[in-house]
């Protein structure tokens, strides 16, 4: 068995492609990971790192070791926290893209507290990818294709895209047919708007200039505002039109290329609180889906 010091010197360095990001993650010096890792190699009879200068970059060999691995750390945290738990409450960190987490996850927590007042929750909402294992989050929600290496993956539902506006848009002259939005100043996102015209045989072009909103609750804002026609996730936007906040236009809706998934790192699957929740999910997701869309 390798030093395991050197084991997580090594993972570390893999995973920043950094020797010194490395150090400052397991407060050490620069000299004290490279003189780890160049031991690991001598044990092991190869070289985990190719180096120029200072510039290092991973083998082959070197990124197959790293995710084996970041799996077995992985599974080691997770079970170092489930010793710590017992006896306490049970803590569920779940982590959710911000549109998800604000307007759909967060509105509905309440009833999961009520049904398992036990667990405390953590909600986080982050747009960047996480390394769950490593940041001790229990449960990610994404919004992706689907490919997670080294997670437990699980679809939770698909989503559509479709126009809507303020009612109060240019003081209620809102557009009527599809063809109205040639005048309409049109919000853009990271989602783009060809495929819908598309849909809606229109020969517009992807708007360009003007703010990119890199979230859909900032969008959904903005729409809300007057500031335009937004095209928005029908999973979001639903609690906005149920209030009047916001009118869905017309009846072309266009399904997403991405899903929602429930991913967990390893481990992870098997705590209570998280079959717990996955449990709740499901009810609440079976809910939401027999409502329809808009």
């Amino acid at each position: 068995m390798p030093n395991l010091s050197a084991l997580r010197a090594f993972e570390a360095a893999a995973r920043h492609q950094n020797f010194s990001r490395a150090a400052v993650e397991l407060h050490l010096t620069h000299g004290a990971i490279s003189h780890q890792v160049r031991g690991l190699e001598q044990e092991l009879g190869l070289a985990l790192f190719e180096r120029k200068g200072r510039q290092v970059r991973i083998t082959e060999d070197g990124a197959r070791f790293a995710a084996t691995l970041g799996r077995a750390l992985g599974e080691i945290a997770s079970a170092a926290d489930a010793l710590r738990q017992q006896g306490q409450n049970l803590r569920l960190t779940v982590s959710a893209v911000p549109s998800f987490a604000a307007r759909w996850l967060a509105p509905r927590l309440g009833r999961f507290i009520e049904l398992h007042p036990e667990i405390e929750v953590v909600l986080q909402a982050s747009s960047q990818v996480q390394d769950l294992a490593r940041e001790g989050i229990d449960v990610g929600i994404r919004w992706g294709r689907g490919r997670y290496p080294g997670l437990n993956t699980e679809r939770l539902m698909g989503d559509v895209y479709y126009p809507v506006v303020s009612p109060r848009y240019r003081g209620g002259a809102l557009p009527q047919a599809p063809e109205d939005l040639h005048k309409a100043a049109l919000l853009r996102s990271n989602e783009p708007w060809t495929p819908w015209l598309k849909a809606a045989k229109l020969s517009l072009a992807e708007p360009a200039g003007g703010v990119m909103f890199e979230d859909q609750s900032m969008l959904i804002r903005s729409a809300i505002d007057g500031d335009g026609v937004a095209l928005v996730r029908d999973v979001v936007v639903r609690q906005e039109i149920a209030a009047g906040h916001l009118l869905r236009l017309f009846d072309v809706a266009v399904p997403s290329v991405d899903n929602y998934y429930f991913v967990t790192p390893p481990g992870a699957a098997s705590k209570p609180q998280v079959r717990a929740f996955r449990d709740w999910l499901n009810a609440e997701l079976a809910a939401f889906g027999a409502q329809g869309l808009t």
